[in-house]
């Protein structure tokens, strides 16, 4: 699903109008009528009930004036607080505001923040509350009346309907403008937009349903659009297998992970691997701790490797990863290997030289940061999956920084060093040297917990091993990974393990293989 700016969806709207001559009326009607169409769908029928309905100055005023008509029409009390006087109402919302005078519509003209008691009083009874303060144009921060009626929204308990996407919110980052309403429905017209999919947006979004208003799909896919939201379509991706195939037609993926104290990992990753389907996974790690991946990973082949220290892999293991190489499809490593002197050495030549698609992450990732200089004209596809921490090394900023604006800073990393990024946190994204990135809905809070990065590694890692390209190996093991946490988290809460997350799998890409 394709995420758009509040430029884009003016150009959407301009293109429907001007170029395909759908009229703006009908536009606006028909925002309120699929907007007052969700809420029968979720909340029943609102016969008799009190409908609160807080209407701003600009087009989601006037979405909202349709939603109190059709209410007034199926027997609702609808009742709207108007935050502008009515004679300032322009276009389509005033021509809206009229038609109300054929309902029985209660108005109240809101001019101040004390006038809001009486809306507080109504919307402690109200059946629902519609929020049509701001659209997409928001660009100000939320204040005097306006900042109340929003205060005043939230204090609702019963279910609260943004028009659109919630007042309040930046439409292209998701930031809070001062403050913002607390939505349990957005209802978005004609393509969501980045806000209400990248955090803190996304937290108050609450339930996103993207609803066509009458905007030609010509229009839509003739925008340039740059950033996506992963559905279940990622699973288009899997192709159905051969009767005839065997563990040599899924790939051989060589991880190379794991050191004293850190074995877990590279165990983990190993597990992603397989889980994700791949036929064969070898792991390369110090022949002193050998021993604990021939017992702990039975699935998985080992490649005992030269340890100049006990328990750290050293350069001088080179040429036997080399070797190692011939036969395989792709390569992760870093999870658990550790940032000694003679590690870093190693994870640096194999960076700048091996011509297969590699994954770099945990460690690896901090040995990278240490030296950028050496990411420019790799040999092969690189896949970087840092956490914001590792980001913010890597970039040489701080965690804040990265968290004031994650897309940005996925993309400056990944179009400037020609890598894709995975940036992993409560919106992961993918990010491809071209810019070109996508959002993951899925996952929840019981996935922080150590090893569920492993996994993934794992996952993309085997995905490459199958012949993905690298866009569909993340895009799918992003999706698949969280999705495989919220059911277990649907279960149990909080407290289930990466290596239970990893069993999910198979069963995941099954059911994505099948929508």
């Amino acid at each position: 699903m394709k995420l758009v700016t509040a430029e884009q969806m003016r150009g959407l709207d301009s293109a429907a109008i001007n170029t395909w001559g759908v009229p703006s009326l009908t536009l606006m009607e028909n925002a309120g009528r699929r907007t007052f169409e969700a809420m029968l769908a979720r909340y029943g029928e609102p016969e008799g009930r009190t409908v609160a309905i807080f209407a701003g100055p600009g087009n989601n005023g006037g979405d909202g004036l349709v939603i109190a008509r059709l209410l007034a029409a199926r027997m609702a009390q609808p009742v709207v607080f108007l935050l502008v006087p009515a004679k300032e109402l322009k276009g389509d919302a005033a021509v809206n505001f009229t038609r109300l005078h054929e309902f029985p519509v209660r108005v109240i003209e809101v001019a101040s923040a004390a006038e809001l008691d009486e809306a507080a009083a109504i919307v402690a009874e109200s059946w629902a509350v519609v929020d049509g303060i701001f659209g997409t144009g928001l660009t100000r921060e939320v204040s005097g009346t306006f900042a109340a009626a929003v205060d005043t929204i939230n204090a609702a308990s019963c279910p609260v309907v943004a028009l659109d996407i919630v007042s309040g919110i930046n439409a292209d980052s998701g930031r809070v403008l001062g403050l913002c309403v607390e939505a349990d429905l957005t209802v978005s017209f004609g393509a969501a937009k980045i806000g209400q999919a990248v955090y803190p947006g996304r937290r108050y979004t609450g339930e996103l349903e993207v609803v066509d208003i009458g905007i030609p799909p010509e229009a839509l896919a003739d925008m340039d659009c740059r950033l996506e939201f992963l559905d279940r379509k990622v699973g288009d991706w899997l192709k159905p297998r051969s009767p005839l195939s065997h563990k040599g037609t899924y790939g051989h993926l060589l991880v190379l992970a794991g050191s004293t104290g850190k074995t877990g990992a590279a165990m983990l990753c190993g597990l992603g691997a397989l889980r994700a389907g791949t036929g064969l996974v070898s792991l390369g790690v110090p022949h002193d701790l050998n021993q604990i991946f021939e017992t702990g990973l039975w699935e998985a082949m080992t490649i005992p490797l030269h340890a100049t220290v006990r328990g750290i892999l050293s350069i001088e293991a080179y040429p036997v990863i080399l070797d190692s190489l011939t036969g395989k499809q792709a390569l992760v490593i870093g999870p658990g290997i550790g940032t000694a002197g003679e590690t870093a050495e190693l994870v640096k030549k194999l960076y700048r030289e091996i011509g297969l698609p590699l994954l770099v992450d945990a460690d690896g990732l901090n040995i990278l940061a240490t030296d950028t200089g050496l990411l420019q004209k790799p040999a092969g596809p690189r896949i970087l999956t840092p956490h914001p921490g590792e980001m913010a090394r890597l970039l040489g900023v701080t965690p804040v920084e990265i968290a004031a604006d994650r897309l940005g800073a996925a993309r400056e990393f990944a179009e400037r060093h020609q890598v894709y990024v995975v940036l992993k946190g409560a919106d992961t994204l993918v990010v491809d040297p071209a810019g070109n990135a996508a959002v993951n809905p899925t996952g929840n809070p019981g996935m922080a917990c150590g090893g569920m990065g492993d996994v993934l590694a794992g996952l993309i890692g085997g995905f490459l091993a199958q012949g993905m390209p690298p866009w569909h190996a993340c895009c799918l093991a992003v999706f698949s990974h969280g999705l495989a946490a919220d059911l277990l988290a649907a279960e149990s809460g909080a407290g289930y393990l990466a290596s239970e997350v990893a069993r999910e799998i198979p069963f995941v890409l099954e059911e994505l293989k099948n929508v």
